[in-house]
């Protein structure tokens, strides 16, 4: 009763809201809707260029060192890069772009993996009646249903659950919600709604159940973000511009404008980071779309640029994907310092974050285990008490800077820009920063339009709302039932691959290699328990990946998912990308080191590492460390203080589990805090107490040595031999 009450008193308390902005937004989503459609036909006469085979690298910076003249060259492969990029040779500019780094290297891979108006930002508008907010969501909502439209197959609507703890709680949020919905207008994906108590544990079982009232569900986008910046700047290409990723600008060329007499950027010089190759690139107009090193190149244009980027870091983790429902996120409104945290499932793991933390700018930001617990306290305050949320069950974490700017074009150059901006300098460089992730296209449009009318260059209209990305074509929910049948896939590797390459998951398919097995009969993986297989290691090259981390972070998101496992696989990477590139073995363990670097500091494997050293506490009570004492004497059977990989060898063999050298000398290390080559007593009950404390979980050597114990306590020596492949933990 109470709560039918709660929801008759939020109709009446939201129904004014929702009818004041009903009539405004209908209207204006009428006209963006005729615009919009005649726009999806000019789409469909844009001329594809490669709808085959894309040019290979050395063919695209060819392109770029040639004596031709581009209209664009736009500086930075992020997803507003490569959208601008997009957006010009669309409207049949000769485009050029470049990337220091590799396509999406820098925030673009490291977001929250939404696309999404911004329920938050809505929040604000309403309360500050801030006229600016509510088009910069409507914006977003519009661009959203875009963005789902044109790469079906690496994007999907999610419900976000946001439970309510308290009764008056109920009809504010849901007509906040309401009104999102009825912003988003014709562009909506599904209607919000409430549910009681026991409904919203039903679809959300790890909820905390005390003083939950309810909860209301609406809808946003999520996407692979990496995959989906790849795909724009792929797309650029197939229409014809000229990118290369691992090309910096070195300085920008100027020359005197004839007419009156200034200095104009015409170009940039550029260096071909793995080789060394420099080069100048000539074009009429140069947009800088460089995200958190917006400042870099303004500086390159005049040293007197004051700075108007103000990084801010978002990190996120990765937990797995037990912690929450296959299809249903959730969403903390309000965490104990007052920011938003979402929980959410994403290539079925879970990732919850983020921060929102003042930072330096780097091309390499590292996570911090501050950050990385704040988020653990606040999901552990969402979830049930018998759910123990583990710091050992991250499995990896990321930074990434978000560009917050300053308008140098406004008169108050110390107040943050909400949107983006676009600004031309007076030697005619275009810089567009600031914005998110969703907007990527209405920020390139407008960029575009700005550049075309400062430089009077000739373009058409802008064609990319509609427009189809990589993969989009050919693309349907049930295609993967065609790579199992056709090829012999594993349902979930066929799955991966069709929402992973869409169309083009055929061409991964072919090159895929005959397992030998009766089933599958085709991919073999690179770890076993995610659905990668090698022949993405050699369709990435054709992607323009360079290095192994381009594997492991871009062109798959193994690094994202679990670093254990992308380390796992690093070798057979290596391998398959030196055999095709022609590497030495120099240059194999130069690939391996860097690979390993960045799963270390990038992607929280050192905040991992924190978390067990020679200088940990040991917290054991006199019982369990008896226990684990008796354990540890099994495997040290002439009392020497230390265990090898020879007296764990000895101790399997006895109960039918074979594990080769390598993978045995890789279990004892992740305990051999002082490197030694072997694992001490004090070092095996400092890993025990980590475990206990939630530290470290599913360690293998501590789950080996325990299997071990329980197979010699119950002679069961013929039992089948028990397997030791990682079950998912910790970062």
């Amino acid at each position: 009763m109470a709560f039918r009450k709660a929801v008759k008193g939020t109709a009446a308390i939201a129904g004014g809201c929702l009818l004041s902005f009903y009539g405004l937004t209908q209207l204006a989503e009428y006209r963006k809707k005729q615009a919009r459609l005649s726009r999806v036909e000019a789409a469909e006469q844009v001329n594809m260029v490669y709808t085959d085979e894309l040019p290979s690298r050395r063919a695209q910076l060819a392109a770029l060192r040639g004596p031709q003249e581009f209209d664009v060259l736009v500086v930075g492969g992020g997803a507003t890069g490569s959208g601008c990029a997009l957006e010009a040779v669309t409207r049949n500019l000769k485009t050029a772009l470049v990337e220091r780094d590799d396509f999406s290297s820098g925030t673009s891979s490291r977001s929250t993996k939404l696309i999404h108006g911004g329920v938050r930002y809505l929040q604000k508008a309403i309360i500050k009646l801030d006229y600016e907010q509510y088009m910069m969501v409507k914006e977003a909502l519009r661009e959203r249903a875009n963005l789902l439209a044109i790469a079906p197959h690496l994007s999907a609507a999610l419900p976000i659950m946001l439970p309510v703890y308290k009764w008056w709680q109920l009809p504010y949020y849901w007509a906040g919600i309401k009104i999102y919905d009825l912003v988003a207008g014709t562009q909506g994906l599904k209607s919000s709604y409430i549910l009681s108590k026991k409904k919203a544990l039903e679809l959300f079982p790890m909820l905390k159940k005390d003083k939950l009232v309810g909860a209301i569900v609406y809808y946003d986008g999520q996407h692979n973000d990496a995959r989906m910046n790849l795909a724009i700047a792929l797309t650029a290409a197939r229409y014809g511009a000229a990118i290369a990723n691992y090309t910096e600008v070195v300085h920008l060329l100027k020359r005197a404008d004839p007419q009156t007499g200034k200095e104009r950027v015409y170009g940039a010089h550029c260096r071909d980071v793995i080789t060394g190759q420099e080069f100048d690139v000539r074009a009429k107009c140069v947009i800088n779309a460089t995200g958190p090193f917006t400042d870099t190149l303004r500086k390159m244009d005049d040293q007197k640029n004051p700075n108007i980027c103000q990084p801010s870091a978002g990190v996120h983790i990765v937990i797995p994907g037990y912690y929450s429902p296959d299809n249903m996120g959730l969403l903390d409104p309000a965490t104990s310092d007052g920011r938003v945290i979402f929980f959410l499932p994403w290539e079925k793991m879970t990732i919850a974050g983020t921060t929102d933390t003042p930072t330096e700018i780097t091309q390499h930001p590292i996570p911090v285990e501050e950050d990385i617990n704040f988020i653990l306290t606040e999901v552990r305050n969402y979830l049930s008490p018998d759910v123990e949320v583990r710091r050992g069950d991250v499995l990896a974490a990321w930074s990434g800077i978000r560009p917050l700017v300053t308008d140098p074009n406004s008169k108050d150059t110390q107040s943050i820009c909400r949107s983006h901006i676009v600004n031309i300098s007076d030697s005619g460089l275009v810089t567009i920063a600031g914005g998110k992730w969703t907007t990527y296209r209405s920020m390139a449009e407008q960029t575009l339009d700005d550049a075309v009318k400062a430089h009077g260059l000739t373009a058409g209209p802008s064609r990319t709302v509609g427009l189809m990305l990589e993969g989009a074509k050919d693309w349907t929910p049930t295609m993967y039932i065609r790579l199992v049948q056709d090829y012999g896939l594993e349902v979930e590797v066929a799955q991966h691959l069709a929402s992973t390459y869409g169309g083009r998951a055929y061409e991964v398919a072919k090159m895929a290699h005959v397992t030998g097995k009766r089933w599958p009969i085709v991919g073999k993986r690179l770890v076993s328990e995610f659905p990668y297989i090698e022949s993405e290691v050699q369709y990435a090259m054709k992607e323009y990946a360079c290095t192994a981390i381009d594997v492991i972070a871009r062109r798959t998101r193994l690094g994202f998912l679990n670093v254990q496992a992308a380390e796992e696989a690093l070798p057979r990477i290596v391998e398959l990308m030196g055999t095709k590139l022609n590497w030495s073995e120099r240059r194999k363990k130069e690939e391996l080191a860097a690979a390993k670097q960045f799963l270390y500091y990038e992607m929280g494997y050192k905040a991992r590492a924190e978390q067990l050293t020679d200088s940990s506490e040991i917290t054991l009570s006199p019982p369990e460390v008896e226990r684990y004492m008796k354990r540890f004497h099994k495997f040290d059977k002439e009392s020497k203080g230390f265990i090898t990989t020879v007296d764990v060898q000895r101790v399997l063999e006895s109960i039918n589990v074979h594990i080769d050298a390598n993978t045995l000398h890789e279990i004892l290390s992740e305990v051999d805090l002082n490197k030694n080559g072997q694992v001490e007593l004090n070092e095996f009950l400092q890993l025990m107490s980590a475990v206990k404390e939630g530290q470290v979980s599913d360690n293998r050597l501590a789950m080996l040595m325990k299997t071990a114990e329980e197979s010699l306590d119950q002679n069961l020596d013929q039992r089948e031999p028990v397997s030791v492949d990682r079950s998912g933990g910790g970062v």
